[in-house]
């Protein structure tokens, strides 16, 4: 059985993942109290984070080499990155204090030197794809391996229109943020082809002109 899959993500009144800032307190407090067993996060969503959001990317030490011994009631930041894009950049993630620790998903075609960078950092990764990671593969290894039921993702537009499309969503959160980013905006689901039915099953007003909607995912239409 397949894990349940939740979309949680700040967006802007027009449908924007960018271009405006983010209320992030209020955006991790609604994704906490969902209670993921794992986080499903994209790399290019890692990378750019760590570029907005950090203060530079600080060496490496000892003890990023090893894994942490965290409260097993946190969540796996579980990160497809079949390119290699997160080399030298993974320990800032290790290090969050609410990440119990990192799994990587990679493909057959993953360089040789990003698995060794890996193995040298023991991070536990997976090969679930020939040239792109499989996501049905990858959600059923979740749940084997780890008895993972509920994965949050807050990703970027790629991933979260590839589980959206390939049907393994069950769940729609948006906290809608009072701005319109316009000519500029990225929007959430600028890469889905086919409509999808949704059911609102939850809205919630925050002060500031906040709102919070969760839909139910039906069927594709």
């Amino acid at each position: 059985m397949l894990p349940k899959v939740v979309i949680h993500n700040s967006i802007s009144l027009d449908g924007s993942l960018t271009d405006f800032i983010p209320d992030m307190e209020l955006h991790y407090k609604i994704a906490g109290s969902y209670k993921p067993n794992a986080h499903l996060i994209g790399s290019n969503t890692i990378k750019t984070g760590i570029e907005l959001y950090g203060d530079g990317v600080p060496p490496e030490e000892e003890t990023d080499f090893k894994k942490p011994v965290r409260d097993e009631n946190l969540p796996f930041w579980v990160i497809p990155d079949t390119k290699g894009k997160l080399k030298g950049l993974l320990h800032t993630c290790r290090r969050f204090e609410f990440c119990r620790d990192v799994i990587m998903l990679v493909s057959q075609t993953t360089p040789k030197q990003y698995l060794e960078h890996l193995e040298e950092r023991n991070y536990t990764y997976y090969v679930v794809g020939a040239d792109y990671v499989d996501l049905h593969k990858s959600l059923a290894l979740l749940s084997s391996q780890y008895r993972v039921e509920k994965v949050l993702t807050d990703t970027g537009q790629i991933l979260g229109n590839l589980l959206l499309e390939q049907g393994f969503v069950s769940e729609l959160s948006l906290l809608v943020h009072p701005v319109v980013v316009g000519k500029r905006s990225y929007n959430i689901f600028g890469n889905i082809n086919e409509k999808i039915d949704l059911k609102l099953c939850k809205k919630k007003f925050f002060s500031g002109g906040f709102i919070w909607l969760v839909y139910e995912i039906r069927k594709k239409c």
